[in-house]
């Protein structure tokens, strides 16, 4: 039975790997590590495009289990015909939350407060005081009320915001208060001074941010979108900020990455970061606790973590 993990982080940055597997450091690059039919774990490339991702998984016939370093595995779902039955994929369900929340967070207060254009004054060294919206006594919206949404709820409570609500999928009870379906947006939405997406994408989600959503969004209420870019109607979006009725903070967009000349670029009342909810200090330390604690299950044959799904199962 094959043995070999193959590990986006050097092995030698892990202190605790279980014994009885084999590892091999591969991060993308060319050359594979080792013949991928000898791979039975493989810890998916992080920030890397979806074509370096998926390029080993039709070599994979031994593969066990494929584990990523990312909340959304809607790259790897793709490629799910590449991938042998019976073979479990798990998230990174526990490595971004703290991260992307801050994100969150940040985005919202930087555009409601009017940071970017405080930093183009200071620029061309003006003083550009003035009033600005603050969070406090704001209604919040949480579309996807996964683990990232909860963390971005826990950030918002101290900052005395008047409501949040919260929708996900399917309705439910939660630590804070009621979880709404999707199907109860359109009552939420015209109630909503900040729309925070933190959905995963799928094909119920994919679009789900169009036309009629943004309508219904109240005037001057901002849009923040730290999900993935296709949640998002970029036309639809672009004709309401090019209109000036809401403003947006994007850590996503559709396309990714945002080609030079895009009219999003120069959109009034954006504000773009490069989908940087997951890359920070707070990652490696979270994503080698993952990684070791999952290759112990692995090993010792326990119940996996983040199991999103199993290839060729009628259930998926």
């Amino acid at each position: 039975m094959t043995s070999d993990v193959w590990l986006p982080i050097p092995p030698a940055e892990f202190q605790e790997l279980p014994q009885g597997l084999d590892y091999l450091f591969w991060d993308g690059g060319q050359e594979f590590p080792g013949d991928p039919a000898d791979c039975a774990v493989y810890v998916v490339p992080y920030m890397k495009r979806q074509q370096v991702k998926v390029r080993p998984l039709a070599q994979m016939r031994n593969v066990r289990l494929i584990q990523t370093l990312t909340a959304g595995v809607d790259d790897m779902i793709a490629a799910i015909d590449l991938i042998a039955p019976g073979v479990p994929l798990c998230n990174a369900r526990g490595v971004h939350e703290a991260s992307t929340a801050e994100l969150a967070l940040t985005l919202t207060l930087a555009s409601l407060r009017g940071i970017p254009g405080f930093v183009r004054a200071q620029q061309r060294e003006h003083w550009a005081s003035g009033f600005r919206p603050a969070l406090a006594d704001k209604s919040v919206l949480i579309v996807g009320y996964g683990a990232i949404g909860a963390a971005i709820e826990d950030r918002l409570v101290p900052f005395e915001v008047a409501r949040v609500a919260r929708v996900a999928r399917s309705g439910r009870a939660s630590a804070r208060g009621p979880v709404l379906p999707l199907t109860e947006l359109p009552n939420l939405l015209p109630e909503a001074d900040v729309v925070i997406l933190s959905t995963p994408l799928t094909d119920t989600t994919r679009g789900l941010v169009n036309a009629e959503f943004l309508a219904r969004m109240k005037d001057g209420a901002l849009l923040v979108n730290v999900a993935r870019g296709p949640v998002v109607d970029t036309k639809a979006l672009l004709a309401e900020l090019e209109a000036g009725r809401i403003t947006a903070a994007l850590d996503v967009t559709d396309p990714e990455p945002l080609p030079a000349g895009h009219p999003l670029w120069q959109a009034p009342g954006v504000l773009i970061s490069p989908h940087v909810g997951g890359p920070t200090s707070a990652f490696l330390p979270r994503a080698r606790r993952l990684v070791t604690e999952q290759l112990k299950r692995f090993v010792n044959q326990e119940p996996l973590r983040n199991v999103i799904l199993t290839t060729g199962s009628t259930d998926n």
